[in-house]
C-alpha cells in the first residue's frame, strides 16, 4: 500500500521524499515497480482512475460512500470497501467533511462580491489591498483549518487564525487578528474567494464596519487569488509537508513558528526582491 501511494503521487513529490516520509527504502519502492502487476492490481489501477475522475468532478466533496454510488451508477462492479481502500491509499477524502449545513445554506444565499481585484496583484502602499483564504493541514487528531490574511503590498502575513472546523468563525478571527495589528484605514479592498465563510454575513458586517470593499474571485478560478494560493504552497511544501503533527495544537505552534519567526520576517521572497515580507516595509520606510 505504500508504494501504491508513492507510485501515485510520482510527479508531483519527488520519489526520495515520498520514501522517507512513509519509511520505504527507494531500492524496495523500485523494487515493487518492476514486479510485474497482477490482475487485481491492474484492477484497482483503472478503478483508481475512475475514482479520481468522480472525485475531481464533485470538487472533491465525495468521501468513499458517494464515490461508490456513483461508480455504480456508471455501471461499474465494485465494493464500497474496495472503494474506500483505494482512496485511503491514496488520500482522497471528503473535503466539506466537517463543515455545518448551517453554513451551507447561508453560503447558498449569500451573494457574491465583484471581483474587483482582476489580478492586479501589486499595490502602492501598505494596507490598500488585503487577500484572503483557508487551507486544511493533516494532524493525528483530524484537520487543523488554517485562514490567512495578506497585505498585497508585502505580501507580509498580516493576520492568521486556526480553528477545528472550516467555518466563518476561523475567517473572522484572521480578519479581526489583520485590523488589531494594521489599523488600515476606509477603503482597503478585500479579496478573497466565494467560499461560504467569506460570504457569510457575519464576516461581510465585519468588512462594512471598518469601510472595507469586499471583492471575490470568479467561480472555480483559484488564479484570481493568486497570492495567497502561493503562500500555502509555499508553507506546506516547506513546512507541512514530510511532517506527521501529532496534535492540533502541534501542528498551530509549528504554523506559528513558520509565520511568524520565519516567513513574515526572514524569508527572502523572489517578488520582493528577495527581501523577507518585513524587512522590504522596513526598506521602503512603512
Amino acid at each position: 500500500m505504500k508504494c501504491q501511494a508513492i507510485a501515485a503521487g510520482h510527479g508531483q513529490h519527488a520519489v526520495a521524499l515520498m520514501c522517507r516520509v512513509l519509511g520505504v527504502r527507494r531500492s524496495t519502492y523500485y523494487a515493487w515497480r518492476r514486479r510485474p502487476v497482477c490482475a487485481r492490481g491492474q484492477a484497482d489501477r483503472r478503478l483508481l482512475t475512475h475514482i479520481r475522475v468522480i472525485h475531481g468532478e464533485s470538487d472533491r466533496t465525495y468521501g468513499s460512500p458517494r464515490v461508490y454510488r456513483e461508480l455504480r451508477e456508471r455501471g461499474m462492479v465494485c465494493g464500497r470497501h474496495r472503494v474506500a481502500r483505494l482512496m485511503r491509499s491514496v488520500g482522497l477524502r471528503a473535503k466539506q467533511a466537517n463543515r455545518q449545513p448551517r453554513q451551507r445554506t447561508v453560503a447558498a444565499r449569500a451573494p457574491a462580491a465583484p471581483n474587483l481585484l482582476q489580478r492586479r496583484f501589486q499595490a502602492a502602499a501598505p494596507n490598500v489591498v488585503w487577500v484572503s483564504d483557508l487551507t486544511y493541514i493533516p494532524t493525528r487528531e483530524g484537520w487543523l483549518y488554517l485562514a490567512v490574511v495578506l497585505d498585497l503590498y508585502s505580501r507580509r502575513v498580516v493576520g492568521w487564525a486556526v480553528g477545528r472546523r472550516m467555518s466563518q468563525d476561523v475567517a473572522v478571527a484572521a480578519l479581526d487578528a489583520a485590523i488589531g495589528t494594521r489599523r488600515p484605514p476606509p477603503g482597503l479592498l478585500h479579496h478573497s474567494d466565494r467560499g461560504s465563510q467569506y460570504r457569510n454575513p457575519v464576516y461581510q458586517a465585519q468588512l462594512a464596519a471598518h469601510g472595507f470593499r469586499s471583492s471575490m474571485s470568479r467561480a472555480a478560478t483559484c488564479a484570481d487569488n493568486a497570492v495567497v494560493e502561493s503562500f500555502f504552497h509555499t508553507l506546506k511544501t516547506e513546512r507541512v509537508h514530510g511532517k506527521r503533527y501529532q496534535t492540533r495544537a502541534e501542528a498551530r505552534s509549528d504554523v506559528f513558528e513558520f509565520i511568524e519567526c520565519w516567513y513574515n520576517p526572514r524569508r527572502r521572497h523572489s517578488t520582493l526582491d528577495y527581501l523577507s515580507p518585513a524587512a522590504f516595509e522596513r526598506a521602503h520606510g512603512t
